[in-house]
């Protein structure tokens, strides 16, 4: 019996099945969310699945309550999440926010539709990139990642919820409608298999708590309200102890640590996947279902004896700065395809520093982009 092989737990999960999946293999025990689409299945699958293991589910009157449910499970100790589409993701930006300053542990899931306002409920889009970097005021990090296949959205709902333990912040995880309705074959992992990361808690007694001192890596350890360590939380900025301070130095060193905990572990936070891209002369750049369509381009293209790559982005903030950079000095032409009328351009063409051309493709119309469009797109260029 010992040398079977342990059965492979495979199932077909529709995106916004599989994130739900991810967030419970995560350790999640808390969802506070209002019904929106695309990305209402998540609370469905969290309402069904969340009594079983002694969780929480609760429908909040809205987006604004739901993100503050979500943040007061966090500081009481459990793990939270709560998903959303962009109208939603708009309501919830001022206590995202709150989250942000007071360094709390949570995922927010956005799929994506078209916008603005309620725009088009059943039509994907990529139009909030920009929306999850700064869609709260104020120079503060933040982590969004982006899958394209519905294996990624489970093995990334699991590392949202280990980046925002490890750094104590609120991380994206943006979605489209695309990739949140569609079903593939995922083979769910053990949970002895998943590497599960809890936020540190305090080292000292409870008279002796500094909530927001933080250790040598820049993140405070993080005591749960209920278990004897009383300390305050407010949406201003604040000192060591957590009152609000007005000294210039405080307020600077605060500020910059909490920007310097998400810049100095970049090579740990920042994912992405490269394809054909060794000998690349043109490359594409593209994250979500777009991704999708762009690997499908470079095969379509080496075909015709043209040397494209792609560079998929799965971290899309913090931005791959570096990697965008090595790659504009080796290619002629960097083509960046994406749901919008060009968000991500703006970044690649920041990175690049002017050493290749860098050219948009958009599309805002509530269909796909194919294949097809983004090799048409490359042999005109390639004509220029």
């Amino acid at each position: 019996m010992n040398n079977l092989k342990k059965k492979k737990n495979i199932k077909l999960l529709q995106g916004n099945e599989a994130c739900a999946e991810g967030a419970l293999l995560a350790g999640v025990k808390f969802f506070a969310g209002y019904p929106i689409t695309p990305s209402s299945e998540i609370a469905e699958n969290m309402a069904r699945e969340l009594p079983k293991i002694g969780g929480k589910f609760i429908q909040m009157e809205d987006e604004i309550a739901s993100m503050a449910a979500v943040i007061g499970a966090s500081i009481a100790g459990l793990k939270s999440l709560t998903a959303t589409s962009g109208p939603g993701m708009c309501l919830k930006q001022e206590n995202l926010g709150f989250a942000i300053i007071n360094e709390i542990p949570c995922v927010v899931v956005n799929a994506q539709r078209g916008g603005p306002s309620t725009g088009s409920p059943t039509k994907p889009s990529q139009g909030d990139m920009m929306q999850a970097r700064w869609g709260s005021h104020g120079d503060h990090p933040i982590i969004a990642l982006a899958p394209s296949t519905v294996n990624e959205i489970l093995t990334l709902t699991i590392k949202a919820f280990n980046f925002s333990e490890k750094y104590r912040t609120p991380v994206i995880l943006l979605l489209d409608e695309v990739i949140a309705h569609m079903r593939e074959k995922v083979e769910v992992p053990a949970s002895e298999d998943i590497e599960v990361i809890n936020r540190k808690k305090p080292t000292v007694p409870p008279e002796e708590y500094l909530p927001f001192k933080p250790d040598e890596d820049g993140v405070p350890p993080m005591a749960n309200f209920g278990e004897g360590y009383r300390y305050h939380i407010t949406g201003l900025i604040h000192n060591y102890k957590g009152l609000p301070t007005s000294n210039s130095q405080e307020i600077n060193a605060f500020i910059r640590r909490l920007n310097d905990k998400v810049q100095k572990n970049i090579k740990d936070i920042i994912i992405y996947q490269k394809y054909s891209l060794d000998d690349a002369k043109i490359a594409l750049i593209a994250y979500g279902s777009v991704a999708r369509a762009a690997e499908r381009t470079v095969k379509l293209a080496r075909e015709k004896g043209l040397k494209v790559g792609l560079l998929k982005l799965l971290t899309i903030w913090p931005f791959c700065f570096e990697e965008v950079k090595r790659l504009a000095k080796q290619v002629d032409l960097i083509i960046v395809p994406e749901m919008n009328l060009g968000q991500m351009v703006l970044e690649v063409e920041r990175a690049s520093q002017g050493k290749c051309r860098v050219v948009p493709y958009g599309r805002v119309d509530g269909e796909l982009i194919n294949p097809l469009e983004i090799l048409e797109k490359i042999q005109e260029e390639i004509k220029k």
